[in-house]
């Protein structure tokens, strides 16, 4: 593997890049009277305007170019045929089988890959449709009413996600709740409204030994115990999304209650797999289908269509730009749209936890920026945050907004004029307004020559500024599953390029291995294990305020 710099087209890019610090997108517009219409792409509903970026046609060729030598399309073959693409697990990537239809079948070292999903499938629709048609019920007979997901990380952030930005198809008869964090606080406030006897718990744990989810599974359970005195409760109250059989079982679930997923779905890319089970438990196996619909046709789009052509590749290609060869540092993210309020720490986890790494195939520490810093929040919110920062700011941001043509829930104009803020943001990054336009308004509103230029320079806009525009119908499952496929596809796609494994995260695993001995240390009168001075510092300040001896 060549190192990725001393790529041809990577050398061709920096040169290519010199020559376009000085390029106005203002002025591409106004010469170019097609480049919306050659600058922007269409899969299924949705529309991609990517234009308002500062690249030309020979930017976007170099761009691919740079994709080809990198190997991309060969990297893309692999993981849809399910070879081990995560090498330093050793493990296949194959969270596109979740969402398949079915076909002949994928043969992974000898399973059927396709048949073992749909058997899980299966399982997971009689699920489903038995607490919906009330046969599934609760020890004391009565039927469920609200499920709590226990889950962290992937098995958290995916489901609670697609659950809110669903919820207007959300089933009548059951409530879904979302329980992550260790502070006990967030199952306390859960529960608080919660009838222990129509109340049913999803325990997400692959392993089922993750410290966050099993804590707030053993207090869920003391909870439920504590109402209902009968250990035979627990079956009939807890299901588990797991592969570890008895400790589902010691637990107290009957592992019939056990819905499996495999080590080629990565946590962040499971919510297509027995981890959505609360996704299809609030908005109906009808609709739960159609997200994974949603999903296989980007996937499709993703596999077949030319580089230039390819949306989850010309969105990955243009972060390559701006990332290596401009200098940004983030990414901005904004929906217009209020039920995709959970889509960016969706997209923190999924951009920086799979691309948030320096080293590369080649196990050598690479010499370039790799994942960007992933930030934004829904519009209108942001622009009376931090979009002073993006528009006036001494950084350059690329920028991703994201709305919808139909509001599900119209009132009175709010809808347009929603639409109308999205857009206008985005010409305002792209125009920009100068500073003699400004002086020549102030003077026009009665101000002073003198007063003018001096208040002038604070509200330039330089403009000039990217951003990529998705268009869609409207928020329904089959596009939420383009989407959110476009953005797996899209970090993908950037991965291959800085030749580095998208799909391992141990970059969380030394903070769990520290924790337990100052856990120990926190109530122990002997400081367990090494620290240094801060650690040991907090850790006497915390026993202090407990009451606890230093």
């Amino acid at each position: 593997m060549k190192p990725l710099k001393h790529l041809p087209a990577w050398k061709a890019l920096e040169a290519h890049f010199k020559a376009m610090r000085d390029f106005d997108m203002r002025t591409a517009f106004r010469e170019d009277a097609q480049r919306f219409d050659r600058l922007s792409l269409r899969c299924g509903n949705l529309l991609l305007d990517y234009s308002k970026n500062r690249v030309t046609d020979e930017t976007l060729a170099l761009l691919a170019r740079l994709a080809r030598e990198s190997g991309l399309e060969g990297l893309r073959d692999d993981m849809f045929s399910g070879k081990r693409i995560n090498f330093t697990e050793d493990r296949a990537v194959l969270h596109t089988a979740l969402r398949a239809p079915a076909r002949p079948p994928l043969l992974v070292e000898g399973i059927e890959i396709e048949a073992e999903v749909a058997r899980v499938l299966g399982r997971m629709q009689h699920f489903v449709e038995s607490v919906h048609n009330g046969s599934w019920r609760g020890h004391t007979g009565k039927p469920i009413r609200d499920v709590v997901n226990i889950g962290i990380g992937g098995s958290d952030l995916g489901p609670a996600m697609v659950c809110h930005a669903l919820d207007h198809y959300a089933v009548e008869s059951v409530r879904v709740h979302f329980v992550s964090n260790l502070d006990p606080a967030h199952l306390a406030t859960t529960l608080k409204t919660l009838d222990p006897e129509t109340t049913l718990f999803i325990v997400a744990s692959k392993t089922f030994t993750t410290l966050e989810t099993l804590a707030n599974a053993n207090s869920a359970k003391a909870w439920l115990l504590a109402a209902l005195r009968a250990p035979a409760a627990v079956a009939r109250h807890f299901v588990a999304l797991s592969t570890n059989a008895q400790a589902v079982e010691g637990f107290g679930i009957d592992p019939e209650n056990m819905f499996i997923f495999w080590d080629w779905v990565g946590g962040r890319y499971s919510l297509w797999s027995a981890i959505g089970l609360s996704i299809a438990l609030q908005i109906g196996w009808g609709n739960f289908q159609a997200l994974l619909a949603g999903a296989h046709a980007m996937d499709l789009h993703f596999r077949e269509a030319p580089l230039d052509a390819n949306m989850p590749a010309i969105l990955g290609l243009l972060g390559i730009w701006y990332a290596n060869f401009w200098g940004t540092d983030t990414y901005g993210i904004f929906p217009y749209d209020q039920r995709l309020r959970l889509l960016v720490p969706f997209l923190q986890q999924l951009d920086m936890e799979s691309n948030g790494k320096n080293v590369n195939r080649a196990n050598k520490r690479v010499n370039y920026n790799t994942g960007p810093i992933v930030w934004g929040a829904p519009g209108t919110n942001g622009q009376h945050a931090f979009f002073e920062l993006v528009h006036q700011g001494t950084r350059l941001i690329p920028t991703d907004f994201l709305v919808a043509a139909v509001n599900h829930t119209p009132l009175a104009d709010q809808h347009e004029w929603l639409l109308a803020n999205c857009l206008a943001q985005t010409e305002a990054l792209l125009k920009g307004k100068s500073r003699a336009v400004i002086e020549a308004e102030l003077i026009a509103q009665g101000m002073s020559r003198e007063e003018a230029r001096a208040l002038a320079p604070h509200k330039v806009f330089p403009g000039n500024r990217p951003s990529n525009t998705l268009l869609y119908q409207k928020l329904d499952p089959h596009t939420l599953g383009m989407l959110i496929a476009l953005y797996e596809h899209k970090v993908f796609v950037q991965g291959a390029i800085w030749q580095i494994n998208s799909f391992d995260q141990w970059g969380v695993e030394l903070g769990k291995q520290l924790a337990p001995p100052i856990r120990a240390a926190l109530s122990s009168v002997r400081v367990i294990g090494e620290h240094d001075g801060s650690t040991l510092g907090l850790i006497a300040d915390i026993r202090r305020r407990r009451g606890l001896s230093t």
